[in-house]
């Protein structure tokens, strides 16, 4: 007889937060020509990086340093902060579970931004949180909005991303420390900052790991160009960071990930290749955009969201035939936003080929 699973887990759905590439190609047979959908970096990790993995492979037969010591002390050098003031996991998304494992019980309320990123959703409702949605202004996640919405349902904690993901928009520095002088007392700011580095200067604000009501997150699935790796970073107060100790998974980062991780630290030089590089292929499917008649929206991450011109269901139907010609790309889950595609900023040959299929796409999707 099958072991009963746990009231909560009853009343979850059964299912993932996104659909993967992988998982559509194996659905229709057919193989994308253009991955721009994931927000992945196709310009791949420094060379430096791939040789530090490389070198690090015989080793693997080892088990990593469940202490992640050499990351935590070269992010603390890169940071300007302490060791005690870092924590590595399993990417962003591995780090928002354990944070939300750390704050959250059932009947705990959550605030978030209605069409936020998913995953982090998906956590809070797995451990029985309550979530409640401000909704976006003009685009944007709204930190006054939120705000609000904590203090009336008493929020113990807060998502924000600065730069937003799926919108691609973003605050100043000064927006956002307005924001945390504003935190009501016992609420914590979840501050994702995974497309930090693609921003303009002035849109993160410094570091203050003294405020014990701010969690700062990191990754290098972006600009670093690891998504595979899956490894991430949470900035915060040495009493808040450390209690993830009690709940982490202590070997989740691998013996290669942790060289991978202080080899690309130690290539600043090529990160900012990257954010060029990204830069200007944000320039070309804006571009591309606007000579179809369509809204490039602004991005400081490294995707652009396109709006049609329409609703959702015709977005989707553009969306679904630029799969069919081959072009992975996502777009927002809820209403308003949903008007809109999400395309990643991808090489010139990705970008040729959107250039030759988006047009067609439009006209299937009348």
């Amino acid at each position: 007889m099958q072991a009963p699973f746990t009231p909560l887990v009853e009343t979850l759905p059964s299912s993932v937060p996104f659909v993967g590439p992988e998982a559509l190609e194996r659905r229709t047979g057919l193989l994308f020509r253009a991955r721009l959908g994931a927000n992945e970096s196709v310009f791949g990790p420094s060379p430096r990086v791939v040789d530090a993995m490389r070198a690090a492979a015989p080793e693997m037969w080892r088990y990593c340093d469940p202490e992640n010591h050499e990351l935590r002390h070269a992010l603390a050098r890169h940071l300007g902060v302490a060791p005690a003031n870092v924590m590595v996991g399993e990417g962003i998304d591995g780090l928002f579970g354990y944070a939300v494992r750390l704050f959250v019980e059932p009947g705990v309320t959550v605030a978030t931004s209605r069409g936020a990123y998913p995953t982090f959703n998906f956590h809070v409702q797995g451990y029985g949180g309550r979530l409640v949605m401000a909704p976006y202004v003009e685009d944007r996640e709204d930190p006054a909005s939120l705000l609000d919405l904590a203090r009336r349902e008493n929020a113990r904690l807060i998502y924000f991303a600065n730069p937003d993901n799926p919108m691609g928009g973003w605050w100043n520095a000064e927006a956002i420390s307005t924001m945390i002088a504003g935190l009501p007392a016992g609420t914590l700011l979840m501050l994702d900052e995974a497309y930090g580095e693609f921003a303009p200067p002035g849109t993160l604000p410094p570091l203050d790991v003294e405020n014990p009501q701010v969690l700062r997150f990191r990754t290098f699935s972006k600009a670093y160009g690891l998504a595979g790796m899956r490894l991430g970073y949470c900035i915060g107060h040495a009493g808040v960071i450390g209690a993830f100790d009690k709940i982490r998974n202590h070997f989740g980062i691998t013996r290669m990930g942790q060289a991978a991780g202080v080899a690309a630290l130690a290539d600043q030089d090529y990160l900012q290749q990257v954010v060029r590089q990204v830069a200007e292929a944000r320039e070309e499917i804006a571009a591309i955009a606007r000579s179809l008649g369509l809204t490039p929206l602004p991005s400081a991450a490294n995707f652009v969201a396109i709006d049609v011109g329409r609703d959702g269901a015709y977005a989707r139907r553009v969306l679904e035939a630029l799969a069919a010609a081959g072009i992975f790309v996502r777009m927002p889950g809820v209403e308003p936003l949903n008007r809109c595609i999400r395309i990643t900023a991808g090489s010139a040959a990705d970008l040729r080929i959107l250039a030759a299929e988006l047009p067609r796409a439009l006209k299937a999707a009348l």
